[in-house]
């Protein structure tokens, strides 16, 4: 894991700038679980960033991210991204490339239902580390039901 505090700066002058006055590098094979880009690994104040990695034949429970919006990017793998329109679940697979938005409060959930290869994907979130809120079933977000900012 690469903190502030067992970082070896590039340069002396790196070593000079304050920790928000400066580009952070994360290196590969580097992260602190899931997370590169955190409060606790950079000392970012608004961004979270990271890595998943959701097993064969696996799925998250149904959540959501409160106030924080989400966006993916598909790595590797077919993850299905599912969320309910009102009317009925719908189910979008993601293909390697791919990116995807989760908006605040929206309630969704991520499947890998390929038996043999895992789905890896990078997240990057609005708050300085994840939010997860779960809830027992997908339901369409109304704007009467979204909670205050």
């Amino acid at each position: 894991m690469t903190t502030p505090h067992d970082a070896a700066p590039a340069t002396p002058s790196e070593a000079d700038t304050p920790l928000n006055d400066r580009v952070h590098r994360v290196g590969s094979g580097e992260l602190d679980g899931y997370a590169a880009i955190s409060g606790g690994t950079v000392g970012s104040k608004r961004l979270w960033m990271g890595l998943v990695e959701n097993p064969p034949l696996s799925s998250t429970d149904n959540h959501h991210h409160g106030d924080s919006e989400a966006g993916v990017y598909v790595v590797s793998g077919h993850p299905v991204f599912v969320y309910h329109d009102g009317t009925r679940e719908v189910r979008l697979e993601g293909h390697p490339g791919d990116f995807f938005l989760v908006p605040p409060f929206v309630p969704h959930r991520e499947e890998n239902p390929d038996p043999n290869e895992p789905a890896v994907v990078v997240i990057a979130r609005t708050t300085q580390e994840p939010i997860k809120v779960s809830v027992p079933e997908l339901y369409r977000l109304e704007a009467a039901n979204t909670p205050p900012r």
